[in-house]
């Protein structure tokens, strides 16, 4: 007798957001099937019958958390209005390091991942673009991109450093780079 199945709509976003858990914490060479599947607290086999592969798992998981930090990015500058604001929120991007660990963490998975993977390249050149055009509402596209090449960096030093950088000197590579871009 076999038994009924169960509904569960949500499963499949459990376990997405499982995969992500498990790519923070083990990087995206330790995950697999089965983290995941105990992460999500799913049989092993929910995760072979909705992806094809654990690549796809892994594509499908940076999607979701790509959409999700595209919007959050989006949402941090709504209420900028003035430089000073910008610089608050740019200074503070890189100085919530704690807080943003586990995205900052995904981010560079993910980045490190395009490397030898073109879909995922795919979805960070999508991902950089969506960042530069929010930041470009602020300076011109070139400015753009060059300070969230700056950010970025700015962040992964963050995470790594063993002692966070001074809140004045994040604030003064800021500046100068906001000012560099009205010469």
């Amino acid at each position: 007798m076999s038994r009924p199945r169960r509904h569960d709509p949500a499963r499949k976003t459990r376990i997405l957001d499982a995969a992500l858990d498990v790519i923070a914490e083990l990087g995206i060479a330790g995950t697999t099937h089965r983290s995941v599947a105990a992460r999500a607290e799913v049989p092993l086999g929910s995760i072979t019958y909705h992806f094809s592969s654990l690549r796809d798992l892994q594509a499908q998981a940076f999607a979701r958390y790509v959409e999700s930090q595209s919007a959050v990015f989006k949402d941090l500058f709504a209420a900028v209005e003035t430089r000073a604001d910008l610089v608050e929120v740019l200074v503070d991007l890189v100085d919530s390091g704690p807080a943003r660990h586990r995205s900052a963490v995904l981010g560079f998975e993910l980045h490190l991942a395009a490397l030898r993977d073109p879909g995922l390249r795919a979805l960070t050149q999508a991902w950089t673009q969506d960042s530069r055009a929010v930041l470009a509402r602020f300076t011109g596209e070139e400015e753009a991109a060059r300070l969230d090449a700056l950010l970025e960096g700015m962040i992964l030093h963050a995470l790594l450093a063993a002692t966070p950088e001074r809140r004045e000197m994040t604030r003064a590579a800021i500046v100068k780079t906001l000012n560099e871009t009205e010469r």
